[in-house]
């Protein structure tokens, strides 16, 4: 009995120490989720390599790291939703940076356009508390077991003129909140010349002018000073309430680099881009080096049961000169044109396994890891997965979902709230090139994420019913009949692709498309002449160029003869002069290829842009008007000599 009695101790005692092992590898710590948007990998590893951006180093050697694997669309709103809720955009609808309200106004997205739970919501369920700081489409603020300073904070309380806006009480929660987080702020205007010095290069007259988001210094104030605003509310939340987890959003570089992203490390520049240069050409280095000092802050701040989460949305295509040279006049890039598939993901502090190469990271893998970091299992409902391999805990077992009937979110149409969205963030959005007259709408988002997940029948479904909403919308005709194409129904793809090519003569997409389809018939010649004609309204168009060397057909305006050749090669060398700012020397080679080749349409097509860019709108019509009379069917030539001539009103 003795023996027995021993044994069954030992065994219990055992059992004892293993059941405390394993609450002790799983016990909940504490979590900082510090988004960076548009941080890109390659960008850090650059100046990594160079010796800069300590924090991120010791993040590198003391934590796990990969690059980020992202999801089209390539678009902030979307992607940070994605993020926090561990679902893609068709489950969460977040598909845009703008919605459309009753009155047909277009209105930045809100937290009641999601349709399902993000992180904050299901951690107070699970009486887990939460800051919420600046994360993309959290206005109104929602009541949390915590707190949120939402998105809206800084686009009213950072404006000069925020007394008396609507919705001030939903920019925060709870309402009390703002008081106590008011010193904190810190507004443009609020930006010293000596702060900007490392950065910029300005003038007092400069820093004088009136705040507007269209004014490209005062845009780069209002993301620097943001930038810290919302890092310095972040950490007095995290260091007075002490919530178990932080969620942090700053735009610092992502705005920056739409600004002067094309001057990064350029080449030697001429003109109006040698002045931008001279005066912004450091200051997206500069950006990420003041990121890394924000990031260092938060790790300061971590005590020893803290995990770090530091990632970005996507990266950031730096230092390439726009092909359109008059795209960066005004130093700004053109909507996510720029952006690259891969961001960052850095683990660091409690329970991360050092100098770990995460296994293709993405997106939809961050949420279910902030809730194993948390205790929770991830839900079953959500397609990432935890990131395993960088954590020393036992993974909790998944549980079938977090949606249930008490979930928090709304409606996906805007509301009477929504209504009251502030213009000024439309308008900021306007001058990152993110909303246009054309711009796609969150439903073509998310329609088209459903062709890319290779569902043709349901992007099909919800292509139909936008082109009944908006049937003289080009674009939306080709990706409407690209899944008709996709899904093999041809004859209603043609249908689709003539209209979009009727409703706008020059959409090198549809082209394309109706070649591809008439490829799959075995219409080669018809296949090719689309082709061509795409490539001939987009010589840069790199799918139709594919095509054509797999078919063995010449490209469009191929040269004919020797002066051709040489002609073409020089008006090569003159884009390349313009790309750099340098519009003499385009002016210079395009002379000489005209007086080679006077009838080759290319030299005119190219000395019209490059008198558009000097400034020479009748230089510029007498070029293409001189193209047309070689080139009469060119779709291409007339679009743009009606963008140039008189309207009847006397303007241009």
């Amino acid at each position: 009995m003795k023996w027995f009695a021993r044994a069954a101790g030992a065994a219990a005692l055992a059992g004892a120490v293993l059941l405390a092992a394993c609450r002790r590898g799983n016990s909940p710590g504490r979590v900082i989720v510090f988004g960076l948007d548009g941080a890109d990998p390659t960008t850090i590893d650059l100046l990594l390599s160079e010796g800069k951006l300590p924090h991120f180093a010791k993040l590198r050697r003391e934590g796990a790291y990969a690059p980020l694997v992202s999801q089209k669309p390539l678009l902030s709103p979307v992607i940070w939703t994605t993020i926090a809720t561990g679902k893609t955009p068709d489950v969460h609808r977040i598909g845009h940076f703008v919605a459309v309200n009753a009155a047909g106004e277009q209105l930045p997205v809100t937290s009641r356009m999601r349709q399902v739970k993000a992180l904050w919501n299901i951690l107070s369920e699970k009486d887990r508390s939460s800051a919420v700081v600046g994360w993309w489409a959290t206005w109104p603020a929602e009541k949390i077991r915590g707190s949120v300073v939402s998105d809206h904070f800084a686009y009213h309380f950072l404006m000069e003129d925020s007394a008396g806006k609507t919705g001030e009480a939903d920019r925060v929660y709870p309402p009390d909140l703002e008081k106590r987080i008011a010193g904190d702020a810190k507004g443009p205007r609020d930006v010293t010349k000596e702060e900007l010095a490392p950065l910029v290069t300005v003038t007092d007259e400069e820093l004088a002018r009136p705040f507007a988001f269209d004014d490209d210094l005062s845009h780069f104030r209002w993301a620097y000073a943001t930038a810290g605003t919302y890092t310095r509310i972040g950490l007095r939340l995290w260091k007075e309430d002490r919530p178990d987890d932080l969620f942090v959003y700053v735009e610092g570089i992502d705005s920056t680099s739409h600004l002067f992203g094309h001057l990064f490390r350029a080449g030697p520049l001429s003109g109006e881009l040698a002045e931008q240069q001279k005066r912004y050409g450091h200051a997206v280095e500069a950006m990420y080096e003041y990121a890394d000092r924000l990031v260092g802050s938060v790790m300061d701040a971590m005590d020893a049961r803290t995990t770090l989460v530091v990632l970005s949305d996507h990266g950031f295509e730096l230092g390439r000169l726009q092909d359109d040279p008059s795209k960066t006049r005004d130093m700004r890039r053109v909507s996510e044109a720029f952006h690259r598939p891969e961001g960052i993901l850095y683990l660091y502090g409690y329970r991360v396994k050092p100098r770990t190469r995460l296994q293709r990271a993405t997106v939809l893998d961050v949420a279910p890891t902030v809730l194993a970091l948390n205790g929770l299992g991830r839900g079953a409902d959500m397609p990432g997965r935890v990131l395993a391999e960088a954590l020393d805990l036992t993974v909790p077992a998944p549980v079938p979902t977090y949606e249930t009937s008490s979930s928090t979110a709304a409606a996906a149409v805007p509301g009477t709230g929504d209504a009251q969205a502030d213009p000024e963030i439309v308008k900021k959005l306007t001058s990152l090139g993110y909303i246009g007259a054309k711009s796609p709408t969150g439903d073509r988002n998310l329609a088209g994420v459903h062709f890319e997940a290779g569902r043709f029948e349901e992007a099909a479904r919800e292509y139909a019913v936008l082109v009944e909403q908006s049937p003289n919308d080009s674009a939306l005709r080709a990706s409407y009949a690209g899944a008709l194409g996709a899904l093999g129904r041809y004859d209603a793809a043609i249908e689709q692709l003539d209209r979009a090519i009727a409703l706008e003569p020059v959409n090198v997409e549809a082209y394309h498309n109706r070649a591809v389809i008439h490829e799959r018939r075995g219409e080669k010649e018809a296949a090719i002449r689309d082709y061509q004609t795409a490539v001939r309204y987009n010589p840069q168009y790199e799918p139709s160029r594919r095509a054509l060397a797999r078919l063995g057909a010449p490209l469009p305006q191929a040269p004919r003869s020797d002066a051709e050749k040489r002609a073409a090669a020089l008006a090569d060398e003159a884009a390349g002069a313009a790309r750099r700012g340098d519009y003499a020397e385009a002016g210079r080679k395009l002379d000489e290829a005209q007086r080679i080749a006077p009838r080759f349409a290319l030299v005119y097509q190219y000395r019209a842009n490059v008198a558009y860019l000097r400034g020479d709108r009748a230089g510029a019509i007498a070029a293409l008007e001189a193209a047309l009379k070689l080139e009469p069917d060119n779709a291409l030539f007339r679009e743009n000599l009606k963008r140039l001539e008189p309207t009847p009103t006397g303007k241009r």
